[in-house]
C-alpha cells in the first residue's frame, strides 16, 4: 500500500468525469515556522495534538508556492499528488475552529481566505462556486506531464485539479464550504465569510433546486456544467445545516424555506420499517435503495438534532448493520499482525463486496471488514451528541480504535515529499474497503478523516445550525 498504484479516489471525486453517486487580506502563519511548530510535536503529545500537527504539515508541504493555500488531502502514496479537495479543507478548518487556539483560529481564516480567493479568481466561472479539487503543489503527472504551479497559477488564477477531472462542483461540497465560512463569520465576525457563504447559498438555490416529485436540491454539475440529475440525502442534508445558518446570520427568512425544502427531502428518504435513510434517488421520482451508506445515517442526526426522533433511530442502525472488526487473520486484510480495529464500514454494499477481484485497475482487492476511520468518527461524534445510555461509552471504544490508528498505521508516508511527523494524522480506512459506488478508500492518512476524529474528539457538532 505504499508503492505507486494510482490515484485512490475520494468519493467526491467522480463528478469531475461527468460521473455521479445518489449517495452521496491574508491571516496566514508563516509556512516555515507552522512546519517547525508541527514537526515539534513528532511522537509526543495528546492524540488530538498529533491530529492537528498532520493538518499543519499538510497545509504548509508547499512553503515556497505562496502563502495562500489549501492542505493536501491525502499523503503522496495515494497517487492524488498536491490534491486539495474542497470537502476536506472546508473539515479542516472546523477541526482548527474546534481546537479554540489562536494557532487553530489562524489557520482556520487561511483556509477560509484560501476558499474565498478560488470563489473569486476561478478560471471561468464568476458565479460564487467552487471547484471539487484544487492542486496546492507542483508535481510531475503519470504521463509526464508537469504541473509547475502552486495553488495560485501564474496568472493569478485558483489551480484547479485538471489532471483528474476534478472539475465539476457538488452541492455538497459547495455546503460544506459554506458551513466553515459560516463558522468563520460567527467566529471572527468579519462580513467576507457571510459574503462568501451565501454566495455558496446562491449558487446552490439557481442550479440545484428542483420540482421534481420528491423535491430537494440536486447534485450539482459535471466538469462541462451539465447538470446531475441525482438528488442526495447526503447533500440534503448538509444544506439544512448551511440554510438554517444562513436565515440566522443574514435574518433572511427566504433561507428557512430552503432549508424545510431541504428537510423534507431528507425526511422523504426515511424508511421507518428498518430505522435508516435511503441515499437519495437518480430520476427524482424513485427511491434509490442500495447501497444504504453510513453518513446518511450520522449525519441526519447531527443535522436535524433533537427534532429528528427518526435520525436517532438510525443511529443504532448505523452501529449494528454497519459494524466491522478488522484484523490481521482475514484474507485482504492490511493491519499488521497483533492490531485489530473497530468501527463501521462506508455501506451495506462494502460488507458483501468481491473479495476476490481488485476494487478498481490497479487498486487492490478489498477487506469486507475494513474500518471506515472517517464514519467511524462520524458515528462517534453523533453518539456523544446524542448521550443515550451507553452512547459515550461506545463512542469512546471507537475513538480508541481511531487513536490506535494514528499511532500504529500509515507510519512512512510523506506530503510534498517531505516526513510527517511521527504518529500523526489518521489513515482513510484500516484495509482497502470497497463503497460500493465506484471506488474505494485506502490506508493513507488523510485530512478528511483526521479532521473528523478531531471534531470528535472536541465534541463539535459541524452540522449545528
Amino acid at each position: 500500500m505504499t508503492g505507486r498504484q494510482g490515484p485512490a479516489f475520494s468519493r467526491r471525486s467522480l463528478i469531475g468525469a461527468g460521473l455521479g453517486i445518489s449517495a452521496v487580506g491574508l491571516a496566514a502563519a508563516g509556512s516555515g515556522q507552522a512546519m517547525a511548530a508541527g514537526s515539534a510535536v513528532a511522537g509526543q503529545g495528546s492524540a488530538p495534538a498529533r491530529g492537528r500537527a498532520f493538518l499543519a504539515a499538510a497545509m504548509d508541504a508547499y512553503p515556497d508556492h505562496g502563502g495562500i493555500r489549501l492542505t493536501q488531502s491525502y499523503t503522496d502514496q495515494a497517487g492524488l499528488f498536491s490534491t486539495a479537495f474542497t470537502y476536506d479543507n472546508a473539515l479542516a478548518t472546523l477541526a482548527h475552529l474546534a481546537a479554540r487556539t489562536a494557532d487553530g483560529l489562524t489557520r482556520a481564516t487561511a483556509l477560509g481566505d484560501a476558499l474565498l480567493y478560488a470563489q473569486s479568481h476561478d478560471p471561468a466561472y464568476d458565479d460564487g462556486r467552487l471547484r471539487q479539487a484544487y492542486n496546492v503543489g507542483p508535481y510531475t503527472f503519470y504521463d509526464g506531464s508537469r504541473q509547475p504551479d502552486g495553488f495560485v497559477r501564474a496568472d493569478g488564477t485558483a489551480n484547479v485539479g485538471t489532471q483528474f477531472g476534478f472539475t465539476g462542483t457538488a452541492v455538497g461540497d459547495m455546503a460544506w464550504a459554506g458551513i466553515a465560512l459560516s463558522a468563520l463569520a460567527r467566529r471572527t465576525r468579519a462580513r467576507r465569510f457571510l459574503a462568501g457563504a451565501v454566495r455558496i447559498g446562491e449558487w446552490i438555490e439557481r442550479t440545484g433546486r428542483t420540482d421534481e416529485p420528491l423535491g430537494g436540491y440536486k447534485f450539482g454539475v459535471d466538469g462541462a456544467n451539465q447538470k446531475l440529475p441525482f438528488t442526495s440525502t447526503e447533500h440534503n442534508t448538509d444544506l439544512v445545516c448551511l440554510f438554517g445558518r444562513l436565515a440566522r446570520l443574514t435574518g433572511d427568512r427566504v433561507w428557512l424555506e430552503r432549508r424545510g425544502r431541504a428537510e423534507a427531502f431528507v425526511r422523504r428518504m426515511w424508511e421507518p420499517s428498518g430505522g435508516f435513510f435511503y441515499t437519495g434517488t437518480n430520476d427524482g421520482v424513485t427511491v434509490n435503495k442500495s447501497p444504504i451508506p453510513e453518513d446518511t445515517q450520522t449525519w441526519t442526526h447531527l443535522a436535524l438534532g433533537s427534532g429528528g426522533r427518526d435520525s436517532s433511530r438510525s443511529l443504532d442502525w448505523a452501529a449494528a448493520e454497519l459494524a466491522v472488526l478488522d484484523h490481521s487473520g482475514r484474507g485482504n486484510s492490511t493491519v499488521p499482525a497483533g492490531q485489530s480495529y473497530e468501527g463501521v464500514t462506508f455501506s451495506s454494499a462494502s460488507l458483501v463486496a468481491n473479495e476476490d477481484a481488485p476494487i478498481a485497475e490497479g487498486q487492490p482487492r478489498p477487506d469486507r471488514n475494513g474500518v471506515w476511520f472517517e464514519g467511524t468518527a462520524h458515528l462517534a461524534l453523533a453518539l456523544r451528541d446524542r448521550r443515550h445510555r451507553g452512547d459515550e461509552a461506545r463512542a469512546r471504544r471507537l475513538i480508541a480504535s481511531i487513536e490506535q490508528a494514528q499511532d500504529l498505521l500509515g507510519g512512512g508516508q510523506t506530503v510534498g515529499g517531505k516526513a510527517l511527523p511521527e504518529r500523526c494524522g489518521v489513515v482513510s480506512a484500516s484495509s482497502p474497503l470497497d463503497t460500493g459506488f465506484g471506488f474505494g478508500y485506502y490506508p493513507y492518512r488523510h485530512t478528511g478523516a483526521t479532521a473528523w476524529y478531531l471534531l470528535a474528539a472536541a465534541r463539535s457538532n459541524p452540522l449545528e445550525a
